[in-house]
């Protein structure tokens, strides 16, 4: 069984910052690439972050460019999600996702991805 859980969300103050991780398990994920996506209330689910199975690629969504950063541990099969400088429009449920099959590349696309997490909520307020 195959399962994606986000954990480290919550409410925290524009300008804060706040560690999303998700842990992975019933499959090995260290050849696929992983991503963080978020949705709004009202809005389509957006991509947020990417990184290659290897580790050595990465790709963000313009608005979280020199804010974000995505990184994984292969050895424990997860990803964090470290999110500084908050704002309120950061606010959504984020999701975290992977690749079915190996890619060398980052993948910014929903379809990309064959394996999503429950999402955890994240809070900026003002």
């Amino acid at each position: 069984q195959v399962q994606l859980v986000e954990s480290g969300g919550g409410l925290v103050q524009a300008g804060g910052s706040l560690r999303l991780s998700c842990a992975a398990s019933g499959r090995t994920f260290s050849s696929s690439a992983m991503g963080w996506f978020r949705q709004a209330p009202g809005k389509e689910r957006e991509f947020v972050a990417s990184i290659s199975g290897g580790g050595g690629i990465t790709l963000f969504q313009d608005s979280v460019k020199g804010r974000f950063t995505i990184s994984r541990d292969n050895a424990k099969n997860t990803v964090a999600l470290q999110m500084n400088s908050l704002k309120p429009e950061d606010t959504a449920v984020y999701f975290c996702a992977a690749t079915e099959r190996w890619t060398l590349n980052p993948i910014k696309t929903a379809s990309g991805y064959s394996y999503w997490g429950q999402g955890t909520q994240v809070t900026v307020s003002s």
